[in-house]
């Protein structure tokens, strides 16, 4: 099965005690698609500027990622940069010049309408809840926001929450989402606002999905995924996008979607997230093998004793 993911595609400066990179492929839609290829047929939406060229389309061709949703418009592609000191969880930003992705409009090419899994990433809530409407044939739909646009605009991310299955934020989202500073609670109102399950993404402490009463099955409790310890990590730019892909991607190869499913997506959302932050920017996911994925994921069942 197919998933389609809305969002950014973008170029980034990145510094982080590793070292420091330029104008690397990057953006929430490229870390997603790159990330569930893996796992199932991706497809794009997203715009891009002129300096596009063919180098970034083959990282999506080889990939086998579909760019039909890709626009091209005249300008720069959007850019980000930013600074990881010693606390990796968190950057600080250069600099965001939106470039094209300003006056983004997405649209979805009538080849994608057939698609069963829909993600939206990070974008306007309002972009975010006109694409789940147009594509109301979805099987279950996945979505991701952020302060800014909790702060900024809580009505309509509010619309957009009743549209969605799967909500997956941070714990500082949550709760700011919530206005609880505590977690349980906090997740217990966000599912209230439209999500029948929330993953709350806990950086290198792993995830917990939580459920709406009777959604996806039978069964009130959350599910803790714990993370892997890495060695080393180069640039987290990206971890949770990849999360999602991981995450999703696992979903839409799956027949049936039930509790025991998504709490084993969980756990390749961790896998995909966890190789991402290896290499600066896309590098480490572009050359993965599922022979790669398959022996992390054991890695993560010895660690929980995961059926």
């Amino acid at each position: 099965m197919s998933i389609v993911v809305v969002g950014s595609v973008a170029f980034d400066d990145v510094t982080s005690p590793s070292g420091s990179v330029k104008n690397i492929l990057g953006g929430a839609a490229t870390y997603f698609a790159l990330a569930a290829s893996y796992f199932t047929q991706v497809r794009v939406v997203a715009v891009v500027g002129d300096d596009f060229g063919p180098e970034q389309e083959r990282v999506f061709r080889e990939h086998r990622i579909d760019t039909r949703g890709i626009e091209r418009a005249q300008g720069k592609t959007f850019r980000w940069g930013g600074t990881y000191s010693d606390n990796l969880n968190e950057a600080k930003t250069n600099f965001t010049d939106l470039n094209v992705f300003q006056t983004f409009q997405p649209r979805i090419p009538t080849e994608y309408e057939d698609t069963e899994f829909l993600f939206l990433a990070n974008i306007q809530p309002t972009l975010q809840a006109d694409v789940r409407r147009k594509m109301n044939g979805v099987r279950l739909t996945g979505c991701d926001t952020m302060n800014y646009w909790i702060k900024g605009t809580p009505t309509e991310l509010a619309a957009t929450l009743k549209l969605v299955d799967v909500l997956l934020i941070n714990d500082t989202e949550t709760k700011m989402l919530a206005h609880e500073s505590n977690l349980p609670r906090a997740a217990q109102k966000v599912l209230a606002m439209g999500p029948k399950a929330l993953v709350i993404k806990h950086g290198e402490y792993g995830a917990t999905i939580f459920f709406r009463e009777g959604a996806f099955g039978i069964g009130h409790h959350p599910f803790r995924a714990p993370a892997l310890p890495i060695e080393e990590v180069k640039d987290p730019t990206g971890a949770g996008d990849s999360f999602a892909g991981g995450f999703m991607g696992y979903l839409a190869a799956q027949q049936e979607i039930n509790r025991e499913v998504l709490k084993r997506a969980l756990f390749y959302g961790g896998v995909m997230g966890s190789f991402a932050v290896e290499r600066f920017g896309t590098e480490r996911l572009q050359g993965l093998t599922r022979d790669e994925i398959e022996a992390r994921f054991q890695v993560f069942r010895e660690l929980t004793h995961l059926e």
